[in-house]
């Protein structure tokens, strides 16, 4: 049974080149995508829980600018988990070497920023 119409396919735009990779290569990128999917709606969680609970221990401010940082690194690597996985995805099937993870000191700088403005504003409280 045909779910998808022929014409369109993700299969055929992301098979359209090179060899098919050893089906556990292909399996590790799925669990690697999967990985940062589940960290992005971690972020999510974060920003949310922020959001509904945090009203009585943070100022309004310094509320909108943590959920904003929050969702901004949730949306960032969720967006950037898609184009990773497809760039492994591509390397696999070329036989080239793996495209440098490039987001892990974006996302590793913008937790740094979450928690200072979070001690930031837990200090000022104090």
């Amino acid at each position: 049974m045909k779910i998808f119409n022929s014409r369109f396919s993700l299969n055929r735009y992301f098979t359209a080149e090179g060899q098919t990779p050893d089906p556990r290569f292909t399996l590790a990128n799925e669990r690697t995508f999967l990985a940062w999917i589940r960290t992005a709606l971690a972020l999510l969680a974060g920003g949310v829980a922020i959001e509904a609970f945090a009203s009585s221990v943070l100022t309004e401010s310094g509320k909108v600018l943590l959920v904003i940082l929050l969702l901004s690194l949730s949306l960032l690597v969720s967006v950037w988990a898609f184009w990773r996985w497809a760039g492994v995805e591509r390397a696999l099937r070329n036989g080239v070497e793996l495209p440098i993870p490039s987001l892990i000191p974006i996302l590793s700088l913008g937790c740094a920023a979450v928690t200072v403005v979070v001690f930031l504003l837990f200090c000022g409280r104090a």
